[in-house]
């Protein structure tokens, strides 16, 4: 039995949130997280607000993918600038862009300029870096940590990250009906500028990026995950992952309002619960530091859609509700792990230019997966959508399994510890 007396120094999160410098970091993304929480229903809001009546849904669709979909297109426009940049550096830039262009809504609003199609191009704009950034911070726990501690580190993104989506929104509604919605956003643009002013103080000012690693093509992050046949592999199984959970987006409410019969809180219910499970699931992640990643990321898949097949197949609500508080915990690790593969498979110098372009393909494949959703709903109906969803999910990390398997079974033994070292390295 685990000596009580030892923790928390005994907690695989430990190493991570006593470092020297990121515990000096960790408050900052705490803060700006909670402002990504409270953005979720800010945004939507403010394009209510703006957006003429009859084009509510249009412009309030345009918003949200304006705050999310640009950072593709800037993986690409600033590849050639930004690869083989620091982490600190990366994801201080982003922050900096983010909080600039999130300041500039509540200043139109302030001059009486602020338009909807100003608001939707500004928002564009804070998301141009948003890849780096998130590549940025994962490439700094590279920099900092040794192999064995980036699970964890991964894991402490994900469970604060977690956090803010349970939070954040309920926090926003009441900031809305006391200030209204271009105060939240400018509350988020000033979580940012705390992050920026983290990176700045609380790490070293250097400057790790290599000459050759500047001058390299844009596109030299989607060129390296498509030589290396592991990195290929875990970007389609991620790709795959998130665009079949795309259509649950559309599936779920029409499945509450249409089969159950029932009210949006039923539907709140079914999300908080699968927020709780993926905050009890982040933070589960790190204790996980000793399990064949590979092997447990592609389980990930598979235990996931096995527990959305309650809501697919009509199981009571005392069923399907707990069955996705645990797809929310199971689902949870899956970034941290796979981060975690992308961390030991790639050098420190072009682990930023991998990432932001992972990152570049990972945010279209949910709104795509969104997008389909709203015909396969209209042509088979909610329920049969959603047992479609977690059927293809199941498939596809079966599919996965099958690949893995494969694979290590033609390599020769020499082979394999040739793997392992150069994976280790």
């Amino acid at each position: 039995m685990p000596d009580a007396s030892r923790f928390p120094r005994s907690s695989p999160y430990w190493p991570v949130v006593s470092h020297p410098q990121l515990r000096r970091v960790l408050p900052g993304l705490a803060v700006s997280a909670l402002g990504d929480g409270l953005a979720v229903v800010a945004v939507t809001w403010l394009a209510i607000q703006l957006a003429p009546h009859d084009q509510r849904g249009t412009w309030i669709a345009l918003a949200m993918a304006a705050y999310t979909l640009p950072s593709a297109a800037g993986t690409v426009v600033f590849g050639r600038l930004l690869r083989g940049r620091s982490g600190a550096q990366l994801a201080g830039w982003d922050a900096i862009l983010r909080a600039s262009a999130l300041a500039a809504i509540p200043l139109a609003h302030l001059t009486g300029v602020l338009t909807i199609g100003l608001y939707v191009v500004l928002l564009a704009a804070s998301a141009l870096l948003h890849s780096w950034g998130s590549a940025g911070r994962f490439t700094l726990i590279a920099e900092l940590l040794p192999q064995r501690h980036h699970l964890p580190a991964n894991a402490v993104l994900g469970t604060i990250a977690g956090f803010a989506t349970i939070v954040g929104p309920p926090l926003a509604g009441i900031l809305i009906g006391w200030a209204g919605p271009v105060w939240v956003i400018a509350i988020d643009a000033a979580t940012f500028a705390a992050l920026a002013l983290t990176y700045r103080l609380a790490l070293p000012a250097t400057d790790t990026a290599r000459r050759d690693e500047r001058g390299a093509s844009r596109t030299a992050g989607f060129t390296l995950i498509r030589r290396n046949p592991a990195l290929l592999g875990l970007l389609v199984l991620s790709l795959g992952f998130f665009f079949l959970f795309g259509p649950v987006y559309v599936a779920m409410p029409i499945h509450i309002t249409d089969d159950l019969h029932a009210s949006a809180t039923l539907l709140g219910i079914y999300y908080t619960a699968f927020g709780v499970g993926g905050l009890v699931g982040g933070v589960v992640a790190g204790y996980l530091r000793h399990w064949p990643l590979r092997v447990t990321t592609i389980g990930i898949v598979i235990g996931f859609g096995i527990t959305m097949l309650p809501l697919g197949l009509g199981a009571p609500l005392g069923v399907s509700l707990p069955a996705f508080a645990l797809a929310g915990l199971i689902w949870a690790p899956y970034m941290s792990t796979s981060m975690a593969l992308f961390q030991r498979s790639t050098s420190t110098a072009q682990l930023p230019a991998v990432l932001a372009a992972n990152g570049a393909i990972l945010v279209l494949a949910v709104p795509l997966g969104t997008m389909l959703g709203g015909p396969l709903v209209g042509a088979i109906g909610a329920r049969p959508t959603l047992l479609l969803c977690a059927v293809a999910i199941v498939a596809l990390g079966l599919t996965a399994g099958a690949i893995a398997i494969s694979r290590r079974s033609s390599r020769l033994p020499g082979d394999a510890a040739v793997t392992e070292v150069s994976a280790s390295r």
